[in-house]
């Protein structure tokens, strides 16, 4: 039996499903980072500002949504992409593995969001 879902959890899914396509493309620049290790130093900042950018705009939308931790790693994971003179690989390093963290957050989440609402109209049981 399918149960309904509410406005709220159909609001909340279709947040956190925005949030996993940006951390999919995210995840798209950090590989096509990894794999222009030896691209001039001009498209290399380009790809970063560009990861940059999306963390951030990713963190904003996800202190207004109360998605866990999610704005935190997001902001995080924005400074060391912006971040200059640090060494090429630990900074693929941190990403990759600070993307691979926001995704186990969204699915979790998203895992969440199905679960059925409890309402407070249903009895309590006595402890």
């Amino acid at each position: 039996m399918a149960i309904k879902q509410t406005p709220n959890q159909i609001r909340r899914i279709e947040e956190i499903g925005q949030f996993i396509r940006t951390v999919d493309h995210v995840k798209k620049l950090v590989t096509e980072l990894e794999g222009n290790r030896a691209a001039r130093p001009n498209i290399i900042n380009n790809i970063c500002g560009s990861i940059a950018r999306e963390l951030s705009q990713m963190r904003q939308r996800a202190m207004t949504a109360n998605v866990g931790t999610l704005a935190d790693v997001a902001g995080t994971l924005a400074v060391v992409a912006a971040r200059q003179g640090t060494g090429f690989n630990m900074k693929i390093r941190a990403l990759s593995d600070g993307v691979n963290s926001m995704t186990m957050q969204l699915d979790v989440a998203m895992k969440q969001a199905h679960e059925p609402e409890k309402s407070d109209k249903e009895p309590k049981q006595p402890s």
